[in-house]
């Protein structure tokens, strides 16, 4: 679960956006004044996300503050905050940019690659040979569980697992055969002699490449 930190002495604007971020399923912590935030000396937001960028560059910050005219919000940027966000604001935008800062924070992850077949695991994005190749949403999940484990043997259950829905209905023998031949149909120079998918008989598939 993500937190969040409000550094805010309005108790009722902590409730009240202690209430709308658990509501998204964020863990809300609060310190009515900056020196409890930072541990430092009493002084403005500006000196708060100073010292939390100086120890955590990558943990978004975000004011949320009655300032809202040109200087501030240019000084509080330059000064490394991800977003500037005036009094009064409208809920859904506000966690839609909670949102935002923490995607952006995210370390980005390495691009994964099969012969000539790259992931974008951050676009969810699948190319061969330089043209995009569309996956469905399952076919796209067994394709990174092979990738992930190049060179491994892949098996039946595992398989399972990366495909299991969110219904937990059971994924059968059948089905998993029907995967395995979409994605050499779409990804295998020759899908009748697959060079990037093979077969391992009696344990599953190994992904090469």
């Amino acid at each position: 679960m993500t937190r969040i930190l409000l550094v805010e002495d309005d108790k009722l604007i902590v409730e009240t956006l202690s209430e709308l971020l658990a509501s998204e399923g964020y863990e809300a912590d609060d310190s009515p004044t900056q020196d409890g935030a930072v541990a430092l000396a009493q002084g403005n937001g500006f000196a708060v996300c100073a010292a939390i960028k100086a120890a955590t560059p990558r943990v978004p910050v975000i004011f949320l503050t009655a300032s809202g005219d040109e200087l501030n919000t240019v000084t509080g940027l330059s000064m490394g905050a991800d977003d500037y966000v005036a009094k009064p604001f409208r809920p859904r935008e506000l966690l839609a940019r909670v949102a935002a800062a923490i995607r952006r924070s995210q370390p980005k992850v390495a691009r994964l690659t099969l012969g000539d077949v790259v992931i974008d695991p951050d676009r969810a994005h699948v190319e061969k040979g330089g043209r995009e190749v569309v996956l469905s949403a399952l076919e796209y999940r067994l394709l990174l569980l092979f990738a992930k484990n190049k060179g491994r043997v892949v098996t039946r259950d595992m398989m399972r697992e990366a495909l299991w829905d969110d219904a937990g209905a059971y994924i059968e023998e059948n089905t998993l055969s029907v995967y395995i031949k979409r994605l050499r149909d779409k990804l295998e120079d020759d899908p009748c002699a697959p060079a990037l998918i093979t077969t391992v008989r009696g344990m599953g598939y190994r992904a090469v490449g």
